[in-house]
């Protein structure tokens, strides 16, 4: 049955993207208390959108009840104010259910992950999105990364499908960004004005002014699980091309953040719950194969969060 909620024209995303983290207790078990508490304060700190169990909800590591728990309390939770988008992805028939998921709890779209594992030519990724989105009817962004990397041409017939709505990008060239992004819009596709284009760069305010110059203003914060005023503070300048300001956080905050993310595989999502852990959220550890950080790094991490909290004030 169609999403009573969902349109296949949906509001356009405006604003900080927020992708809350997906709480676990002692036992790595899920905690869906403690996920309404910090998704509530999510939405208290005024983004534009919440993106739930995506990559720093930690979607790799949940079963589909997981998934389809953390999309009824997420829906339940923010009751209307907000549009609530849920990852999605896997194996074709695994990609295919979490959209069902998304369908059958009333969320507002998709955010489409890669497939698993393997990689297709151009025609072979373009029909893994068809057969994932299939009849559920719920938009869909679609993260070009990993084994999902599209050319300029494949791109402009994702706008053919119906329900795919945007593209995430989260590979990092942007040439072929910038191609893409040009190619869809002079395409002369009915919908080629309305698509959204988002940057998902890990810490994606790093890249974000060079996103901008290319007609990409959407990205996603990860900074905004654990401190959003830093992540607000950032973009007011970004937006206001208050270059002085914006090179302040970027040097005494997102450098030094991204040089520790740097040192371990997966610290692009554990230091961002360990930073949430820090400023009070009972979000606990990650499940593996992430691994949370040694007490020398978390200290370390405090002390970057204070001096990006300082800029703030």
């Amino acid at each position: 049955m169609p999403n009573p909620k969902a349109s296949l024209s949906p509001m356009p995303l405006s604003g900080l993207l927020s992708f809350p983290l997906t709480p676990f207790d002692t036992h790595l078990e899920l905690d869906l208390d403690v996920f309404s508490d910090h998704l509530e304060a999510q939405i208290a700190a005024g983004p534009g959108a919440v993106f739930v169990a995506c990559g720093t909800g930690e979607f790799g590591s949940l079963s589909l009840d997981e998934l389809s728990q953390l999309a009824a309390r997420a829906v339940e939770v923010a009751a209307g104010r907000l549009p609530v988008w849920l990852g999605a992805g896997g194996g074709a028939a695994g990609a295919r259910a979490c959209v069902r998921v998304a369908r059958d709890r009333g969320v507002d779209g998709v955010l489409l992950m890669p497939p698993y594992l393997v990689a297709g030519p151009p025609a072979g990724t373009l029909d893994y999105v068809r057969y994932a989105v299939a009849d559920a009817q719920v938009p869909t962004v679609v993260y070009h990364r990993g084994t999902a990397v599209f050319t300029p041409e494949a791109a402009v017939r994702l706008l053919d499908v119906p329900s795919v709505v945007g593209l995430k990008d989260g590979y990092g060239d942007i040439e072929l960004m910038s191609k893409i992004v040009t190619t869809v819009r002079a395409s002369g596709h009915a919908r080629a004005a309305s698509f959204e284009f988002l940057n998902g760069l890990p810490t994606a305010e790093m890249s974000a002014r060079a996103y901008r110059a290319i007609g990409v203003e959407l990205y996603s914060s990860a900074v905004h699980a654990f401190a959003p005023a830093i992540a607000h503070g950032f973009r007011e300048a970004l937006l206001a091309d208050d270059s002085p300001t914006v090179d302040k956080f970027l040097s005494a905050f997102y450098l030094p953040l991204v040089a520790l993310r740097d040192t371990t595989p997966g610290f692009a999502v554990a230091l961002v719950k360990a930073a949430a852990v820090l400023r009070g959220s009972k979000v606990g550890g990650v499940r593996p194969p992430l691994v949370d950080p040694a007490p020398a790094q978390v200290d370390q991490l405090a002390e970057i969060i204070e001096k990006g909290l300082a800029l703030v004030r």
